[in-house]
């Protein structure tokens, strides 16, 4: 059964930063893309980052510049490095892992930029 957990959300200051992270198991990691997508209350799912098996990585305008996505497969763990974070930023975070046909969500984890 694969399984996808995400942790790291958290109520940060505006211009702080936070470091998501997702852990896979059930599954052999390597074999997928990863990413990062991300939920504000009345808007749709986006794509925030993306990073191949390879390890080559795709961002969001919005957060170019801002979020780093890395992978560490000896640890099944996908990372978001967030910086500079504004109230805009605020969302259910969720993690994705997509081999082909195959597709999983992880539960998600908050993330609120405030003051």
């Amino acid at each position: 059964q694969v399984q996808l957990v995400e942790s790291g959300g958290d109520l940060v200051q505006p211009g702080g930063s936070l470091r998501l992270s997702c852990v896979v198991s059930g599954t052999i990691f390597r074999g997928y893309v990863m990413g990062w997508y991300r939920q504000a209350p009345g808007k749709q799912r986006e794509l925030v980052a993306d990073i191949s098996r390879g390890g080559r990585t795709n961002y969001a305008d919005s957060v170019k510049g801002r979020f780093t996505i890395s992978r560490d497969n000896a640890k099944n763990t996908v990372y978001l490095q967030m910086s500079s974070l504004t109230p805009e930023d605020t969302a259910v975070y969720y993690c994705r892992a997509t081999d082909g046909p195959y597709n999983y969500w992880g539960q998600g984890t908050q993330v609120t930029v405030s003051s």
